[in-house]
């Protein structure tokens, strides 16, 4: 595979080395992103279970009942496999970058999709790519080509930070324009209307579709270490303000506070994952953390 400068291969590499993802390996991609190993009716035997009211009485294993007294129903592994879309957030606000930090907020993000693209494709999961601002920018239908991968690592080499953020409005928009329901993963730092966001991703799971999401801050916005007379600027308006960042501080952290465990209960009530990425952290170490709080759920 060509060159990418968001597939960082010793990420890929210190992820892939580590038991946890082995099993996610065997399971599908990204322990947990599947919320349990597709089971289906199709041709490779997976496993026995127990038979329960509603099973279909064709799929009960009799020769097993003969030896056992008991109903078994023969799993096999689905064939169908799960259709991916990543939404990456592209308006102006995510190319903030503190002084210190190693990636801007849509670097990071790219780092992000390209790895999750990377191990989705693996594991034979069809992926497609949207990025946006205030609307659909680019849009790569989920696809199991090796070129298609390689289309979409291009595309992620070239996203380059648009215009103002309208995060409700491109999601709505994809939603309707989706025909096979699957999984959606939104990487943004959902720096917009909160109640809009939440609708349009309830939009997806009204339609059946899974949803992660995967919020992106920079280190400093989520700390506040300023600490005297700052400037501030709207990446996206250009409108700045001068402020005591000492006197600001409580203000904006009790703000921030709320801010996140909105998008985190709101996440849960409809049922989406949420997860939070710092971009002082380490790709792989959040990741990690992720698999293995995906691992905890089963």
């Amino acid at each position: 595979m060509a060159a990418n400068r968001y597939l960082d291969l010793n990420v890929l590499a210190r992820i892939d080395s580590m038991h946890l993802l082995a099993r996610t390996v065997v399971e599908g991609f990204l322990l947990g992103l599947h919320r349990s190993p597709f089971r289906g009716f199709s041709v490779e035997f997976a496993e026995y279970r127990q038979y329960t009211p509603g099973d279909e009485v064709k799929h009960i294993d009799w020769k097993v009942y003969a030896k056992t007294d008991r109903y078994y129903i023969k799993q096999f592994e689905e064939e169908t496999n799960l259709a991916c879309t990543i939404l990456l957030d592209a308006s102006a606000s995510m190319a903030y970058r503190s002084d210190d930090a190693p990636f801007s907020k849509l670097e990071y993000g790219c780092r992000l999709a390209a790895c999750l693209a990377y191990f989705m494709n693996g594991q034979r999961d069809p992926t497609g790519l949207a990025v946006f601002d205030t609307g659909i920018r680019t849009m790569l239908p989920p696809s199991l080509r090796q070129a298609h991968l390689q289309r979409l690592l291009t595309e992620l080499d070239q996203t380059v930070p648009g215009g103002e953020t309208n995060v409700a409005a491109p999601l709505h928009s994809l939603a309707e324009s989706l025909r096979r329901r699957g999984m959606i993963i939104l990487i943004s730092d959902l720096l917009d209307d909160t109640d809009a966001v939440l609708s349009a991703l309830q939009h997806f799971r009204f339609l059946g579709h899974d949803v992660l999401v995967l919020q992106v801050m920079d280190n400093a916005e989520l700390t506040f270490r300023f600490t005297s007379m700052t400037e501030f600027s709207d990446l996206e308006t250009g409108a700045t303000v001068l402020v005591s960042a000492e006197g600001m501080r409580t203000t904006y952290l009790e703000e921030l506070g709320r801010f996140l465990r909105f998008y985190e209960k709101g996440c849960a009530a409809i049922r989406a994952d949420y997860k939070l990425f710092d971009t002082a952290t380490p790709l792989e170490i959040a990741l990690s953390e992720y698999l293995y709080r995906r691992s905890l759920l089963g």
